[in-house]
């Protein structure tokens, strides 16, 4: 059955789309609004996904010998704006791009007990207030953004704010005002959590303390060095100045951070490790946040996107949708949506996908509705730290392409999801399985992976991510079931004036089938399939088309 449905989704892909991916007969109809509800992340490691300058493959020294999948393999951020440019994003139906953090990263290697390995991952930060030259420069971070703003691509910024990177024989560590290497946590309550390192030899930074604290030595050293340090003194007095908060770490870190809002315009924050710090420091965070963002528009209103307000979504590791609102530390529940959260990473949905998909959809729309509404929850099936994701061998890519694209709330793709890239790496230990090169090599060639074509799975996820774009109603919309044998739901969407509705059918025969309309579509109506490309009437509540797939995504033409 795979390799017959495989041949037809070829030919289809063939015969039935143009050059760039795109159903034949697509209509233009009326610009849907952003909607951060609905949005389609895509999330990639930035060394990890397409080198665009190999000039800057090495700095600092950093030749040493790494253990499988630990070193710098020379990705960057011009290589994710070229593949920007090529159009891959817009095909793929993402409307926003995580990367993994670009700051300047420790220089020394580091042995995390599995082996050596260097901060080619971007979670070791250095300097706050730089770029790491391993993945490029100001401006190169600078026509990215650019570069997706013009194709209505919102770009969100990987931060961290909870710690430094470890200790080296070249890296020195932060002064103890401004950060603790002890106790390592233990998980048993919210101070076990919090006050502690996350691992050995991650400085923990002191985000508790409103102390006034002086700047490390060596980063006065290092501005001076790079011909900086008056202009970086001056910022900080006149933050400062205009804030009112004290000097202590966290407020330093918060300028650092919401300077690359006013200086480049980034639209949102994902924050790592939130539930290792304070809820209220992310309330101080977004409220710089929001104070840049509507300072960068000011400055540049023809740069402007639309009136959305800054965005920020967090890891608050272990937390699910079934939860509500709520995190557990064991001994206090933590509301992290009061805090300024728009979205949190919702590690369930890995799990829940193992379900048939009305389960899956009918328990996403009554959680999105009810103790969560005005928030949404970020879906992933695999990430660069997830060490059980979803379909690890990729037997299953087509099936989880659909549960992952059209579940009610935010989607979040993992870099090769839609190519099958491999997540079981030869010689790799832990995590460095999950972050292997993109594997642009085995896409040209289109090799198959769990009996699927790449490219043939590639086009599958296009034409469900393309549609999810151009629908609200997909991830924002309310969900209703039209019937169970053949499965077919309906998704609604409206806001201020705007309407969208839409009807898909999943699971279904190949070739001629009646597709139920009543309730979605009025007769008379010319609807698209914009899985197959073909058109219909809804004729006595009914439409009927023929198509070689199993799966419909109606909309009105």
């Amino acid at each position: 059955m795979k390799k017959i449905f495989t041949i037809l989704i070829s030919l289809a892909f063939i015969v039935g789309c143009d050059l760039n991916n795109k159903p034949l007969g697509e209509h233009k109809a009326i610009k849907p609004p952003f909607l951060w509800e609905n949005v389609t992340i895509y999330f990639l490691l930035t060394d990890r996904f397409y080198n665009g300058n190999r000039e800057n493959d090495v700095n600092f020294d950093r030749t040493g010998e790494t253990v499988a999948m630990r070193g710098f393999q020379g990705g960057d951020i011009a290589g994710i704006t070229q593949k920007i440019e090529d159009g891959y994003f817009t095909d793929l139906g993402v409307t926003a791009i995580w990367f993994t953090p670009v700051v300047e990263q420790i220089h020394g290697i580091v042995d995390e007990g599995t082996g050596n390995t260097y901060g080619y991952h971007g979670y070791w930060t250095k300097d706050w207030t730089a770029i790491d030259p391993n993945f490029g420069n100001e401006a190169d971070l600078s026509r990215l953004v650019e570069a997706a703003h013009s194709r209505g691509i919102r770009i969100v910024l990987d931060v961290v704010l909870n710690h430094t990177g470890p200790v080296t024989d070249v890296d020195p560590q932060w002064p103890d005002s401004w950060v603790r290497t002890e106790p390592q946590c233990t998980y048993q309550n919210m101070e076990s959590t919090v006050s502690c390192t996350l691992v050995k030899n991650l400085p923990d930074v002191r985000t508790e303390t409103n102390e006034s604290v002086e700047l490390p030595q060596f980063l006065l050293d290092k501005w001076k060095s790079e011909g900086r340090l008056e202009k970086e003194l001056k910022e900080l007095d006149d933050f400062f100045s205009r804030t009112g908060y004290p000097r202590a770490p966290k407020y330093y870190i918060i300028k650092w951070l919401t300077d690359y809002i006013r200086k480049y315009g980034v639209d949102g924050f994902r924050v790592d490790t939130a539930k290792h710090t304070e809820a209220s420091v992310w309330a101080d965070l977004y409220s710089e946040a929001v104070a840049a963002f509507k300072r960068w528009k000011e400055t540049n209103p023809e740069k402007v996107l639309d009136q959305n307000d800054f965005f920020m979504m967090g890891e608050v590791y272990g937390y699910n949708i079934s939860s509500g609102r709520l995190y557990d530390y064991g001994d206090q529940k933590v509301d992290f949506f009061e805090n300024s959260f728009h979205s949190l990473i919702n590690f369930q949905f890995k799990e829940d996908a193992k379900n048939d998909f009305e389960a899956i959809f009918s328990k996403y729309d009554q959680q999105l509705s009810s103790s969560l509404k005005g928030k949404s929850v970020v879906n992933y099936l695999a990430s660069h730290d997830d060490g059980s994701p979803f379909d690890i061998n990729r037997e299953n890519p087509m099936d989880a392409g659909t549960k992952l694209l059209l579940s009610p709330g935010i989607a979040q793709i993992y870099y090769g999801d839609e190519t099958s890239r491999p997540l079981v790496i030869e010689g790799a230990n832990g995590d460095a399985n999950l972050r292997s090169f993109m594997n642009w090599d085995e896409l040209l060639q289109n090799q198959q992976r769990g009996g699927f074509e790449i490219k043939t799975v590639l086009a599958h996820w296009q034409k469900l991510g393309r549609f999810r774009a151009e629908h609200p109603a997909i991830g924002a919309g309310k969900h209703a079931m039209i019937s169970t044998t053949p499965y077919f739901f309906s998704r609604t969407y409206e806001s201020a004036g705007y309407s969208d509705k839409v009807l898909v059918g999943l699971d279904l025969e190949t070739g001629e089938k009646t597709i139920p309309a009543t309730g979605t579509f009025s007769d008379g109506q010319s609807v698209l399939d914009s899985y197959s490309g073909q058109t219909g009437v809804v004729v006595s509540g009914q439409i009927v088309l023929d198509t070689p797939f199993s799966i419909v995504l109606i909309s009105a033409k």
